[in-house]
């Protein structure tokens, strides 16, 4: 799971911010992994989904969570050439009033893909829609996992939380650097 290198990526392209951040979950936390950053730079981007690449094996679709994990889905696709889907937060009200963008998924093997996860709600909302539809998922993939929940939360549904970094990793690995720089 630890990747050294990912790791310096990250804050090469300062994708792992200190001060006082506010969480989607409504955490307040004194560190930030803007995987935006990291989801922006091409030669990161390529790197996480060769990264995840090694965990699509029988998997026939991909999904992503709009916004955070659309880039990566689509770098993870173009990596794999397995097809994907991206998930609405919310039914669009017009056009087709699609949740899920993309193929169906109806009795198809789903593999979730996520930026950064703290307390699992927006994998677990992204499970349900899928289930929904009739997908099977079973793994969501994750670049960095907060370790506030989410792996606890998605074994409860029978879904393998899979990140390709802890959050503690990162927090060793720069505290460690920091603390010889500094």
């Amino acid at each position: 799971m630890t990747d050294k290198n990912m790791i310096d990526l990250l804050q090469e392209c300062g994708a792992i911010l200190f001060g006082r951040f506010m969480l989607t979950s409504g955490a307040i936390s004194n560190y930030y992994i803007d995987i935006k950053k990291a989801s922006t730079n091409p030669m990161v981007l390529k790197r996480i989904a060769e990264e995840m690449s090694k965990y699509t094996g029988g998997y026939d679709v991909l999904a992503g969570m709009e916004l955070g994990a659309v880039p990566i889905v689509v770098a993870l696709s173009l990596e794999t050439n397995i097809p994907y889907v991206i998930i609405r937060k919310e039914k669009r009200q017009h056009g087709t009033a699609k949740q899920i963008e993309g193929s169906d998924v109806k009795n198809k093997r789903v593999l979730i893909v996520e930026d950064v996860t703290t307390s699992g709600g927006s994998l677990v909302k992204a499970i349900q829609i899928l289930r929904e539809q009739q997908a099977q998922v079973d793994k969501a993939l994750v670049v960095v996992d907060r370790e506030s929940g989410a792996y606890e939360k998605l074994l409860r549904l029978d879904v393998n939380l899979v990140p390709l970094l802890s959050i503690s990793e990162i927090l060793r690995k720069t505290q460690k650097k920091n603390f010889r720089t500094g």
